[in-house]
């Protein structure tokens, strides 16, 4: 796909601008790009000084239930005093918008520095910001948006990269082996229905900001139903055993000052690292013909990369083997 076809290629900073002035806002400096490549958002400011970032979902991805959801699950979080940013409403309580064929909404900036998983303060304090959204999170279901499924996202992930011209004959073969094999390995972590609330889904630091201990969780754009620990695993990356523990301690009692932690469901932690590695993968090259992506992630498009994806892959498959026993 030309640049000039793409769905983002008619988001000029001057329609950002009226999106957003449409609303009553008045703007008086030119938006600010942040680094997002799903959607489209920036950083603006109006005449009373305050500070917003716009998000302009990317078109075709979400239904307008499915992004509903996603605010008015904010807006409940807010509402129980988790720290998160709930989108702005307008006099009609609207929170999604439209302009020009974009759908759009505001959400005042949270500004500060992501957390050091290194610092015990802070992985306390995370582990009980996330307690909080789970607490929150368990008391319904959503209606409209995803549920993770190991196994169908995983056929979908591979069907994704072997449906492109990505791979060279010798790749191809390796990558077929190894994601099934991975595929096989996982059939044994399927989790009942009712483990499954609502998180926020791709819980990594870059999502949340703060300062000292105080930080507040942003960007549900994929939040879904799945497991509790799918909002835990991926702060835990120390590479020592004793160091890992601590992390590990931190978070768990942290998150227990808010809501009760089943232990069980760490032996999911190497299955969703595997299933985000898969995925990561199939997301860029799902998203190639959007042009902020080859300028972003040319590696992709190298040969090594593939190289080092299925070595990845192979390591992974190592350490589901030696994962613990998944008893749900």
């Amino acid at each position: 796909m030309d640049a000039d076809q793409h769905p983002f290629s008619t988001l000029s900073p001057a329609r950002v601008v009226a999106a957003i002035e449409s609303l009553g806002f008045w703007l008086p400096g030119e938006p600010f790009a942040l680094n997002s490549y799903e959607n489209r958002v920036y950083l603006v400011h109006d005449d009373e000084r305050r500070r917003w970032v716009a998000k302009f979902y990317r078109p075709e991805r979400w239904s307008d239930a499915c992004i509903q959801e996603e605010h008015d699950f904010l807006a409940e979080l807010a509402s129980a005093g988790v720290a998160v940013a709930a989108p702005w409403c307008d006099a009609e309580g609207r929170s999604l918008q439209h302009a020009e064929g974009f759908r759009f909404a505001l959400f005042p900036q949270r500004p500060g520095q992501a957390p050091e998983l290194e610092d015990p303060d802070h992985l306390f304090a995370l582990g009980e910001l996330i307690g909080g959204v789970h607490a929150v999170g368990e008391r319904e279901s959503f209606r409209h948006r995803g549920v993770m499924e190991l196994d169908a996202m995983v056929v979908e992930a591979r069907e994704r990269v072997l449906a492109g011209p990505w791979l060279d004959r010798h790749q191809r073969q390796a990558y077929e082996r190894i994601t099934a094999a991975l595929h096989e390995a996982l059939a044994a972590y399927r989790w009942a229905p009712e483990r499954a609330i609502r998180v926020h889904g791709d819980c990594h630091i870059g999502n949340i900001l703060g300062r000292d201990a105080d930080f507040a969780l942003v960007d549900f754009d994929d939040c879904l139903m799945a497991p509790a620990v799918q909002d835990l695993w991926m702060l835990i990356t120390a590479q020592s055993p004793e160091e890992r523990h601590m992390q590990l301690s931190e978070v768990i009692e942290g998150y227990e000052q808010q809501r009760e932690f089943d232990r069980r469901e760490l032996a999911l932690t190497e299955p969703l690292r595997t299933l985000r590695l898969l995925r990561h993968s199939a997301w860029l090259v799902s998203r190639w013909e959007d042009p902020a992506f080859p300028v972003a992630f040319p590696w992709v498009a190298d040969a090594g990369y593939w190289e080092s994806h299925i070595k990845t892959l192979e390591q992974q498959r190592q350490a589901l083997e030696n994962a613990p026993r998944w008893l749900a």
